[in-house]
């Protein structure tokens, strides 16, 4: 029996050894931290965001868009939704499309890959951080007091970010030895910094916007929904979507009320003046900042700008921009330079926006790999 040895243990690579051991390989997942899951069971603010019904490469950042969408093609929406299904769990999408457990706990969905894996037999190997990865005719694996062969070996370890999960990109180095390359590394999905003294008065004030990101006179993201005012900066799904986007110097304009044109706005704040004037218009608390500023209250409200100062970095943001290019693997995701080595989930040149976009690539990719696998 064929024998793989997965390394990394989050979403893409307990869904690639689920599959796999499903098609009768033998499989062994080799985990850094203390137990498989840990980032998954985070995802979509503990509610486990896990794929989204408009999924398409328009909502990705990579360097083969066209493989990107054949990847996405033979695993849709419903392939992902009937995937997690077959493990048990219901799966419902929300207004805007976002697909969770209907329980609402990511934690679950950690749970029901455990509960599979177990029953079919994976073997799981935590505490084992790879730091040798060689070809001899086989694999051979090597971490701190442990070492095992494989037929053949997928690179499922992550990225860069969220450090604390265990992704500190020291995996990149195991498929570098091998001849292949690593894109520029950012920070994706994360939180943009601003003047703290431009926030300072907002801190903990969460609204439904609108959000422009601009270059100049350039738009290069709009859209609308969370955006949370924090210390130093600003975070929510919002600003997550727009900081795929965003460089040092950009400007992201802010409209408080994007559903409402300027002259109702206007109306309503006929009776009252300062912050009295926004009474049931906006947030009071956002009122009585906005008005401290002395400046035109109906232009702050529909056109808030804040300079981008850069990101929280890394650390702080879940998901990471570059990787392995996808150009460096075939259309089942297996290396150009060594037969059997295979590649799944954000290790790749691969990010998406935010809502469910980056967890559904995890699983997209773990099915091009396994449907390759023979």
């Amino acid at each position: 029996m064929k024998k793989i040895a997965v390394i990394g243990g989050g979403a893409a690579g307990m869904a690639c050894a689920v599959m796999l051991a499903r098609k009768g390989f033998s499989v062994c997942i080799l985990e850094r931290g203390e137990r498989l899951g840990r980032k998954l069971s985070a995802t979509g603010n503990g509610q486990g965001n896990v794929t989204n019904l408009d999924i398409s490469g328009r909502h990705y950042f990579t360097d083969e868009p066209s493989r990107l969408q054949k990847i996405l093609g033979n695993f849709s929406a419903k392939d992902c939704v009937r995937f997690l299904e077959s493990m048990g769990g219901i799966f419902l999408p929300d207004e805007r499309g976002r697909v969770y457990p209907a329980g609402r706990q990511a934690s679950a969905v950690t749970d029901l890959f455990r509960r599979e894996l177990s029953s079919l037999g994976v073997s799981i190997c935590c505490g084992a951080q790879v730091r040798s990865l060689a070809y001899d005719g086989g694999f051979s694996l090597g971490w701190e007091g442990g070492h095992m062969r494989a037929d053949a070996v997928v690179l499922s370890a992550g990225g860069k970010a969220a450090r604390h999960f265990g992704t500190d990109g020291s995996a990149y180095a195991l498929a570098c030895g091998f001849g292949h390359t690593v894109t520029p590394l950012s920070p994706a999905l994360v939180k943009l910094k601003c003047d703290p003294k431009e926030v300072r008065s907002l801190k903990g004030i969460r609204v439904e916007a609108g959000v422009k990101l601009l270059r100049g006179n350039r738009l290069l993201f709009e859209g609308k929904g969370d955006v949370l005012f924090a210390e130093g900066g600003v975070s929510g799904d919002a600003v997550f979507r727009a900081s795929s986007y965003a460089k040092e110097g950009d400007t992201l304009v802010i409209d408080f009320l994007p559903c409402v044109e300027k002259e109702r706005i206007a109306a309503a704040m006929e009776k009252g003046e300062g912050a009295e004037s926004l009474l049931c218009v906006v947030n009071n608390g956002l009122a009585r900042a906005l008005a401290a500023r002395k400046q035109d209250l109906l232009s702050l409200i529909k056109a808030f700008p804040l300079e981008v100062k850069g990101t929280f970095g890394f650390d702080e943001a879940q998901v990471t921009k570059g990787g392995i290019p996808l150009f460096e693997t075939d259309d089942d995701l297996m290396s150009i330079f060594r037969e059997g080595l295979y590649f799944a989930g954000e290790i790749l040149n691969v990010d998406g926006e935010c809502g469910g976009y980056n967890l559904h690539f995890a699983f997209a990719s773990a099915h091009a790999v396994s449907e390759g696998m023979r």
